[in-house]
This record gives C-alpha cells, structure tokens and sequence, in this order.
C-alpha cells in the first residue's frame, strides 16, 4: 500500500501547524524544531517560507483572526457589534494562546485589516464620529480581551465553584466582610452559580455607547 504523497510546503501550511501546536500545548510550546517535527521536514526547510518566528507569530494571529465574523454590511450597528464580539470570544476561547499575542502585537496582516475597517465603518455608518468610533472600538475591544484572557487563566471550572466558596468560606470573617460572605454563601447553597457572563458586561458597553450615540444624533 503506496503512502499518500504529503503536500508541499507552503507558508499556509507551516502556518496552519503553527496554529495546531499551539491550540494543542501553548505558545510557548512553538519553536520551529518542533513546527519541523510536525510538518516532517527539517526546521531549516522552513525558512523557505517564512522569514522568522516572529513572521509565524504575525501569520498565526492574522488566520485567527480571519475566524470572527464580520459586521455585515448594511446590519444595525448593535446587531453587528454584539455578533462581532460573540463570535471573537468564541474564536479566541478556541485559540487560548491568540489574545496575548492580539494584544501583544502590531498586527497589520489583512485579515486584521478587514476586521478593524468593517469595525469602523459599521460604526461609522451609525452615526458615531471618528473620535467616538475609535474609543468605541478600543472599549468594546478591552472588554473582549479583558474577560476572555480573565476566562482562560481563571484557576477554577464552573462547576466547582460551589466547592471552592465552601472551601474558602471559613477563612472569611462576617464581620469584616459581610457582603462577600452573603455571595460566597450563595455559590455554596447552588442559588447562585458565580460565573461570568460575557454577554452580561458586551450589553452594558453597547447599552453605553447606544446612550452616547443618542446625545449626538
């Protein structure tokens, strides 16, 4: 039985691995002796295709970020902007490793550019000005960064957080602090489950920036 004649290198596909290695053991994990290991080449062979790991890096955020959904053309901004960060935290809680490096990084690949200009232009078209739609962006921005890198270093699963507040309770004082003893008490007792609801916080900064258009319209 003959093998299957293995693709030829190209910088998609050394990119692609990249992405893999790194969903499957960390970024820290990438190196391109191990990124060679995968492709079954030798690491120098890759070289013929990318410049260097920080080209990887830049290729790597550039693919994920062609993951997020758009804002579509013509949709209410509000609309748009909810799906756009929904569909962003999906992609970045699948790509644990991505957010660091978003932020980490000056990303100018077109994928990013598309991604930022549909951003402006949607809010754009609502009626936000230049200065309002760029703090706009960056806010809406912190807050899908922000939760999704608390979400994927946060110490603890849901579903044991009832043990954990247990655990913890009798190292917290009543009296000293008496309204985090109620919460944790709650975690505890299952009457409230103590996640963090990405879409709880994405409303309240649309809700805010849908009062700031308002004022200017």
């Amino acid at each position: 039985m003959t093998e299957e004649p293995r693709p030829p290198l190209s910088k998609e596909r050394v990119l692609r691995a990249a992405i893999a290695l790194a969903d499957g053991s960390g970024i820290e994990s990438l190196s391109m002796r191990k990124l060679g290991q995968r492709l079954g080449v030798e690491a120098m062979s890759l070289y013929n295709h990318v410049a260097n790991k920080d080209e990887i890096l830049d290729g790597m955020v550039d693919l994920v970020v062609g993951e997020i959904d758009l804002p579509a053309e013509g949709a209410d901004w509000k609309t748009a902007m909810r799906r756009r960060a929904i569909s962003a935290h999906e992609v970045l809680v699948r790509h644990a490793w991505a957010s660091s490096q978003i932020v980490s990084r000056v990303n100018v690949g077109p994928a990013m550019l598309r991604y930022v200009d549909s951003t402006l232009g949607a809010l754009r078209e609502a009626g936000f000005s230049y200065a309002l739609v760029d703090r706009a962006w960056n806010a809406m921005d912190s807050y899908i960064y922000g939760f999704t890198l608390q979400e994927l270093n946060f110490p603890f699963q849901p579903e044991e957080y009832a043990d954990v507040a247990a655990a913890y309770r009798p190292q917290i004082s009543a009296d000293d602090y008496p309204y985090l003893v109620e919460l944790t008490e709650l975690v505890m007792g299952a009457k409230h489950d103590g996640v963090a609801e990405f879409e709880f916080g994405l409303d309240l900064v649309l809700d805010g920036l849908d009062r700031i258009r308002n004022t200017i319209a």
